[in-house]
């Protein structure tokens, strides 16, 4: 006798409130786990063959492709725009590289729903993906500024539209990154958003891209004794390449300081670091052939 269909239910968790899937899957079983709801009684929802695979897929053991991440939104009585954000959500989850989560990312927050739901994490992404409203928060602290769109537009290298700096004062009022004090005027707030790792990291990488992209930029437009752009070749070991981040590190706490104690701040600048490697470990190289690395020959 044919196995009678099942009947699709509606899904009792929001998905839109996930940006991860997996979390979004543990949730699922959780709520409906008191229920008597067991990984095998989803297997045979999910068409499955192997009775656990949600435990593992959960888990981190297992991905899923895009006709299991359907399968699995079925199973999950998602449908439509929801059963649709999920499987893009699998594939902004699983992506190899950032300019391809940033694509599904796209995707995800223009549905209706997220965008509703997640207007923080939307704010979180302008706010790195739009280099001047970093710039606009520390503009606040100079004792000459204007609250004033208009102003601000003509104060940034390039200027933006007047629109662009009424629409990132609002960001920023809105993440708290900007708060109004008691006597009116616009200060520095105290960071309220907390996304989570899955678009962090990729949030902070497109502001650093964003960031080296107009240092790149302003080897054209600003005048040489306005900035300083060097940089340094140098070959380290393994000890040699921690010591130099931790120099890195230290410096740049040592300006934060030295930003802090200006009396009067008028003008936001930025200052980059980057460290990355442009050659293998040769000792490395060297070890896995279980050979001595080769010394300089006088």
């Amino acid at each position: 006798m044919p196995r009678k269909p099942l009947e699709r239910k509606r899904c009792p968790v929001d998905v839109f409130r996930y940006h991860d899937y997996r979390a979004f899957l543990a949730a699922y079983y959780e709520h409906k786990k008191p229920q008597g709801f067991s990984y095998r009684a989803f297997a045979a929802a999910a068409r499955l063959g192997a009775p656990n695979y949600l435990q593992l897929v959960i888990q981190g053991r297992r991905n899923l492709t895009n006709d299991m991440a359907l399968r699995f939104a079925t199973a999950c009585g998602l449908a439509n725009d929801a059963a649709e954000y999920f499987v893009t959500l699998v594939a902004f989850n699983q992506a190899s590289d950032n300019s391809t989560r940033n694509d599904h990312y796209q995707k995800l927050s223009s549905f209706t729903r997220y965008r509703r739901l997640q207007k923080l994490e939307l704010g979180e992404a302008a706010y790195h993906a739009r280099g001047y409203l970093p710039a606009i928060r520390e503009l606040a602290l100079s004792r000459t500024f204007r609250e004033d769109p208009e102003w601000i537009a003509k104060q940034l290298r390039p200027p933006i539209k007047a629109s662009e700096a009424r629409d990132a004062l609002d960001v920023l009022l809105q993440l708290g990154l900007l708060e109004r004090a008691s006597h009116g005027r616009l200060r520095q707030g105290t960071p309220v958003v907390s996304t989570g790792p899955e678009t962090k990291g990729m949030h902070i990488a497109n502001y650093h891209a964003e960031m080296m992209q107009r240092a790149t930029a302003a080897m054209t437009l600003v005048p040489a004794h306005e900035r300083d752009i060097s940089s340094l070749t140098m070959c380290v070991g393994s000890d040699g390449l921690a010591r130099v981040k931790e120099r890195i590190q230290a410096f740049r706490r040592e300006l934060l300081q030295l930003a802090e104690t200006e009396s009067l701040p008028s003008q936001v600048v930025q200052v980059n670091f980057q460290l990355f490697p442009l050659t293998l470990d040769t000792a490395q190289d060297a070890e896995a052939r279980n050979q001595p690395a080769a010394k300089d020959v006088p």
